[in-house]
């Protein structure tokens, strides 16, 4: 028989979930830590891809905040079962893409399944109330508690003495007067929090942490579903998304051109699933053509893959084309002029 309570906590690699499960903790609870991977996260790949994050340490967050707070983590794959949260969020989606308040219940729900399955007695979160303008109004964390299943199983140790006495507080498993009653959006609380822990290195804590919340990756997930005419996407799609430019010059084709060495490392390892170019008398992008094109739509591409070479200001840029499973041929053509890209073919 054990005699020391356990909870799971949410690790998303943010400071608000380390410093809840390091709250908890410090109370004599056994704590490890659930990460789900959706694919959308912003950490991961696409800090190691892009220049623009080469100071951001290289690291999965959520193992390294696990490592700091001394706990074991369990990454979880949700990417199959997350679909029906993006594409039919019951309580809709926030400002852009995100589906913030279906995706909590999500998450908790499945902590709630981990919980049962491996004799665990309680969840915590790090939401704090008023810091999001959805998932963490006050009126809907009960919506979250209760569509999860977790019920009064969910405790939120960052607000928890705002909110109503949860089973772990009545039990006794966790003392209420060491809990927190923090609410809106300041992260003064938390940063001094983590000072008296001695948290020094820690994510950003007003750092987006899903791509969903991005205006510019939302654009391009709505344009994908737009050009299949459904709301569908497989793991590949969601990943391409994240990287270079993508202009959609027809309704039936888009390009994908890569705007720096890393992305073009990433793209090259999709380039036998579509037609790709790419320019040979200068230096250039890698560009991935998504849809069908005719002989006159490849030469518009190879003229915008030129549009964004080093031979921009050339008379003439050779580039070559190659069709899905056929062999390269070069095209030379003129690159075309800023001026002659409308704003409208940028998706994002």
């Amino acid at each position: 028989m054990r005699t020391e309570p356990r909870a799971v906590a949410l690790i998303s690699g943010g400071l608000d979930s380390m410093l809840a499960a390091r709250v908890v903790r410090e109370q004599g609870v056994h704590v490890e830590g659930l990460n789900f991977y959706t694919g959308f996260c912003v950490e991961g790949h696409t800090h190691a891809v892009r220049r623009q994050d080469r100071e951001r340490p290289k690291r999965n967050n959520a193992l390294w905040v696990a490592e700091q707070l001394g706990i074991k983590l369990h990454i979880i794959d949700v990417v199959e079962e997350y679909k029906d949260v993006v594409i039919n969020p019951r309580h809709g989606y926030g400002q852009f893409m995100n589906p913030c308040l279906d995706c909590k219940g999500f998450m908790v729900g499945k902590a709630r399944e981990w919980m049962a399955a491996n004799d665990f007695d309680f969840i915590i979160t790090g939401e704090v109330i008023g810091q999001r303008p959805k998932s963490q109004l006050k009126r809907n964390m009960p919506v979250v508690a209760s569509e999860s299943g977790a019920h009064d199983r969910l405790l939120r140790p960052l607000c928890a003495r705002l909110l109503e006495p949860t089973l772990p507080e009545r039990e006794g498993w966790v003392d209420r007067e060491q809990l927190y009653d923090w609410s809106g959006r300041s992260r003064k609380p938390q940063m001094h929090l983590a000072e008296q822990f001695g948290l020094e290195d820690y994510a950003q804590p007003a750092g987006g942490c899903c791509f969903l919340t991005d205006p510019s990756y939302s654009r391009k997930l709505q344009d994908l579903w737009q050009a299949r005419g459904e709301r569908r996407y497989e793991l590949d799609d969601i990943m391409l998304l994240k990287m270079g430019r993508h202009l959609r010059p027809r309704p039936h084709f888009k390009l994908i051109v890569s705007r720096e060495d890393g992305e073009n490392r990433f793209m090259h390892g999709y380039r036998k699933r579509f037609t790709h170019l790419v320019p040979t008398s200068h230096g250039g992008p890698l560009a991935l053509l998504d849809g069908e094109a005719a002989e006159d739509d490849l030469e518009l591409a190879a003229r915008l893959v030129a549009r964004f070479s080093q031979g921009r200001d050339a008379d003439r840029v050779r580039v070559a084309v190659t069709e899905r499973e056929g062999t390269p041929r070069e095209m030379e053509v003129t690159p075309m002029a800023a001026a002659d890209v409308p704003q409208e073919w940028y998706v994002g």
